[in-house]
């Protein structure tokens, strides 16, 4: 049997706490950087989520799912880029993160500064795209404040987290494309 560790029972504790909300609204501020390319972009985004279900807004583009099929909506080229959801790809999404962490990260805990505890995530498996991923929970409420990702290529990305609404209702239609909403949309069917 493994070892428990205390990034893992943190991570539990989150985990489960995040399970048992109905749906998440999340409001966060997005980074990007990458010096040696010289890049640094800011970006404010939404998170809307229910069982499997999201809806995420961020730099001119929505990323829409219901659980089986996901919508890349590029607003800039009015396209749509349709995929079937799947659980083998190399995205990272926090609905992943805390549902497969277990079995796909090796998970070290960092440190504790006053109410926030770190924690840092290593993927498993050969072949990811990033190398690490940087997690502030919050101690009391077992929630994450921010998560940094860092990929091969030398980019950052960060994720902070600004607010944290739980158990809202939210319309199942938020987490389909309507094509009708968007007149002239190119789609683009990859599935």
């Amino acid at each position: 049997m493994p070892r428990v560790t205390k990034a893992t029972t943190i991570l539990n504790e989150v985990s489960a706490k995040t399970k048992a909300y109905k749906t998440v609204l999340i409001d966060f501020t997005y980074t990007m950087e990458n010096k040696k390319e010289k890049i640094n972009d800011k970006f404010n985004g939404t998170l809307k989520s229910k069982g499997d279900k999201y809806k995420l807004l961020v730099a001119r583009q929505e990323v829409i799912s219901d659980g089986k099929t996901v919508w890349t909506y590029l607003k800039d080229a009015n396209e749509v880029q349709i995929n079937n959801a799947g659980v083998d790809d190399d995205s990272f999404t926090p609905t992943k993160l805390l549902s497969n962490y277990s079995k796909e990260y090796k998970s070290k805990f960092i440190e504790e500064k006053g109410n926030t505890q770190i924690i840092e995530l290593y993927p498993l498996a050969k072949g990811k795209s990033f190398i690490k991923v940087k997690l502030s929970i919050d101690k009391t409420k077992k929630q994450i404040q921010q998560f940094v990702i860092h990929d091969k290529g030398g980019s950052v990305f960060t994720y902070l987290v600004n607010k944290f609404v739980t158990d809202q209702p939210i319309n199942d239609k938020e987490f389909t494309f309507n094509k009708a909403d968007h007149p002239g949309v190119t789609i683009d069917d990859m599935r």
